[in-house]
């Protein structure tokens, strides 16, 4: 009891900033809208400061797309990189710049490898490797001269007392490595790094096949973007671009700090730890451009490179050679339909930082005030301050979207987001035209290479009106390309890049007959979701409506008066007669001094000759209150002497509770403001049995 005291108590004390349900509901919708449409997570990422992107990077890793292995927030979250490729290729200057410097969108692609598909390679493919290497604790492979120069000198005092003169301290570089000893010990270490190095590189290389479908497509868009932005870039030269982020952003920091990713049990003793470092930088050197200016020793390890070159060239190409997941995102997205709820487990600082990021950033990222992001943003108001920790408990956080969106393809998505790449938006959009045309129109598939406008000419003179129109749309599309100078003449580089995607998607027929069976269950699934959800809401309507009879005099359950509750056998209880409760008279003075009449428009004891009130004066007016149905009241205006009522209105009582929660003060009936609160508690203590 004293656990769950303190428990309650401590729920108590951070009651002021937690979001009530209103508030969590449009929370709910925000975030539904960020996951469901990543191109304002992109935008977002561009526009917060570098001091602001890890925080955030966090939320959106592993709590908004946290579901590592769910290919639907995978998916996503690519389309999310997408953007933000482009942008980043759009934007850069010149070549050597390129996904180089310390920068938002490296940060991502950094944090986007700490995620559970790219963990559970590193731990696959490296743990043994590295286990086995730092098991030997005294195996000394250091080469840089001053350091093997320093650590003979110190053997040699302490072996004889004292230093030869020929071997003074503080040498500079080039007489240590001048120094013949030094030569010699360093000679056999050059030979075991390369060993081991080159062992370390045939796990990576035949790991191929294991290295998640994420990071390979991520590298595909960096070899696409280069290719198309740069026509004129060397293959080395894209190659170094890959490998910059495969192994300087994902192998290598894993190979220098194993214990930070869980790789090993403890820390590596210090000549180990030293070995590891010296392989990084090796496969570093290789995979992307060597610099030797800082470290003139590592050179000496070149023939490891010049050795690799071709091979770790061939892999980082091999690693690029995944399909598009576009049309899958698709069918994910409907599938995401079939689910009973969407939730997300989040942070109550994950949710005040991100609502506080997207309002300091309103401006540009939901300009017009219809903007659905806007709206979420307006009905929140301003982002409440970040919570102590004790305080910052996770909540889970149903998502849902208040507007009937059509599932949008990719690309439909993309073009929403103007402001940017509209180049490559009509790049990809051509791409996925011409696969589906190719897919369409027999024989297209078979013939190479293949000629994409004699394609888009012969789709535009079908009979099928659709293909027409998609020929005629893929023929304009490309000969603005063209003339944007985003393809040469030829389409060379779209041509490559359309057979690869017609080989990754394989045979047409056997992928539609897998996605119809998939959307089917889809259909099934949701209609008798529907049809339970249906069931559900009759039962609790007639079981409230019960509850409502009893509690507010519409007869006992010995009556007969239970209604719409279905028995064990289907069979629906008998409706009894409805008992009308009432009327119940209240006066205008009455009413007002009770604080339900919050303003009055009768006057008090005179005639309004302007006010079309006739002779009304307050102490003439009083009130009818019914209840011809449990949940329903029915309020009459009426003038003494007057048989008809002036004015009624129904009301309904689950209206006046949603106005309530909607913190809607005031009920107008035209000639008096009733106080809404006020007026819940005039019903229930005259209709409601205690």
């Amino acid at each position: 009891q004293k656990e769950v005291a303190e428990h309650l108590e401590e729920a108590d004390a951070s009651d002021g900033s937690f979001p009530d349900d209103r508030k969590l509901q449009s929370y709910g919708n925000l975030f539904f809208l960020l996951q469901t449409e990543p191109r304002h997570i992109a935008t977002l990422c561009r526009l917060v400061s570098l001091t602001e992107i890890d925080t955030l990077l966090q939320t959106v890793m592993f709590t908004l797309y946290g579901n590592q292995y769910e290919s639907r927030e995978e998916h996503l979250l690519l389309t999310m990189f997408q953007s933000v490729l482009s942008a980043q290729f759009e934007t850069a200057t010149e070549f050597g710049s390129l996904l180089r410097a310390n920068t938002p969108v490296s940060r991502m692609m950094t944090t986007y490898t700490r995620r559970g598909p790219g963990q559970s390679y590193l731990k696959t493919v490296l743990s043994e490797r590295i286990n086995n290497l730092i098991e030997h604790k005294d195996l000394n492979l250091e080469i840089n001269p001053l350091k093997v120069y320093e650590q003979m000198i110190n053997q040699i005092e302490e072996k004889a007392g004292t230093l030869p003169q020929d071997l003074p301290r503080g040498v500079p570089a080039e007489v240590a490595a001048a120094n013949e000893d030094v030569q010699a010990i360093i000679a056999p270490r050059l030979t075991m790094l390369m060993e081991i190095a080159n062992s370390f590189l045939d796990t990576i290389l035949d790991s191929l096949d294991q290295a998640p479908y994420g990071i390979r497509w991520i590298c595909k868009q960096i070899r696409s973007l280069t290719k198309r932005k740069y026509p004129d870039a060397t293959d080395f030269s894209i190659c170094s671009l890959i490998g910059g982020f495969f192994f300087l952003r994902f192998i290598n920091p894993a190979i220098v700090t194993p214990q930070a990713y869980m790789l090993v049990d403890g820390l590596p003793s210090k000549h180990p730890r030293r070995t590891l470092t010296l392989i990084a930088k090796m496969l570093q050197n290789l995979a992307n451009k060597p610099s030797y200016s800082k470290e003139a020793y590592m050179i000496t390890l070149n023939p490891f490179v010049e050795n690799n070159k071709a091979r770790i060239n061939k892999f980082l190409n091999d690693l690029c050679e995944v399909g598009d997941f576009y049309e899958s995102l698709e069918m994910d997205q409907y599938m995401a339909l079939s689910k009973k709820e969407i939730n997300l487990h989040i942070t109550l600082n994950e949710l005040f930082n991100t609502h506080q990021l997207l309002a300091q950033h309103r401006e540009t990222l939901a300009p017009q005030e219809k903007h659905h992001l806007r709206v979420c943003l307006n009905e929140l108001g301003p982002s409440p301050a970040q919570v102590p920790r004790k305080e910052n408990k996770t909540i889970v956080l149903p998502l849902f979207s208040r507007w009937e969106t059509p599932i949008q393809d990719l690309t439909s998505s993309f073009l929403q987001e103007t402001n940017i790449t509209q180049a490559d938006i009509m790049y990809m959009e051509t791409k996925s035209i011409l696969v589906q045309l190719i897919r369409s129109i027999p024989g297209f598939a078979e013939k190479r290479p293949l000629d994409l406008m004699n394609i888009a000419e012969t789709a535009a003179t079908t009979k099928d009106a659709h293909l027409v129109r998609k020929g005629i749309k893929v023929k304009e599309m490309l000969t603005e390309l063209r003339a944007m100078n985003e393809v040469d003449e030829n389409f060379t580089f779209m041509t490559e890049e359309v057979t690869e995607e017609l080989r990754h998607l394989g045979n047409l027929r056997e992928k539609v007959n897998e996605e119809a069976g998939s959307l089917e269950s889809v259909y099934k699934t949701i209609g008798d979701h529907n049809n339970y959800l249906r069931s559900q809401l009759d039962s609790y309507k007639a079981y409230l409506q019960n509850v409502r009879m009893q509690s507010g005099g519409g007869g006992s359950p010995g009556q007969g008066s239970a209604v719409g509750v279905l028995a064990v056998g289907g069979k629906e209880a008998k409706k009894g007669k409805q008992q009308v409760l009432g009327p119940y008279k209240f006066t205008h003075h009455q009413l007002e001094k009770d604080g339900v009449i919050a303003e009055s428009n009768v006057p008090e004891n005179r005639y309004a000759k302007k006010s079309n009130l006739f002779d009304l004066m307050r102490s003439n007016i009083f009130f009818n209150i019914t209840s011809p149905i449990p949940g329903t009241f029915i309020i009459a205006l009426h003038y003494k002497g007057r048989d008809k009522a002036i004015l009624e209105m129904d009301l309904k009582l689950d209206d006046l509770l949603e106005k309530q929660q909607d913190q809607v003060q005031i009920l107008d009936l035209e000639y008096v403001h009733f106080n809404v609160n006020k007026v819940l508690a005039l019903l229930t203590k005259t209709f409601i049995k205690r």
